[in-house]
């Protein structure tokens, strides 16, 4: 599991902060999803290792009434 760094970050403006599209867009495509995956379990409190299994009872299909 990660752990947060304290000593990796640094005060910055708003513009300093916002500008870190660079930084990304050195990351690959891969990179890039696993990074947003631990954003998104760590908001949703999920195991990024064991996500909770599919609900299949939740939606149905039917066909196009045209």
């Amino acid at each position: 599991m990660y752990r947060l760094d304290r000593n990796a970050f640094k005060i910055k403006s708003f513009r300093e902060a916002d500008d870190n599209t660079a930084y990304w867009l050195k990351k690959s495509a891969e990179e890039r999803f696993a990074a947003a995956w631990y954003l998104i379990c760590q908001a949703w409190s999920i195991d990024p290792v064991h996500p909770p299994a599919l609900d299949r009872n939740a939606f149905s299909v039917r066909k196009n009434p045209n």
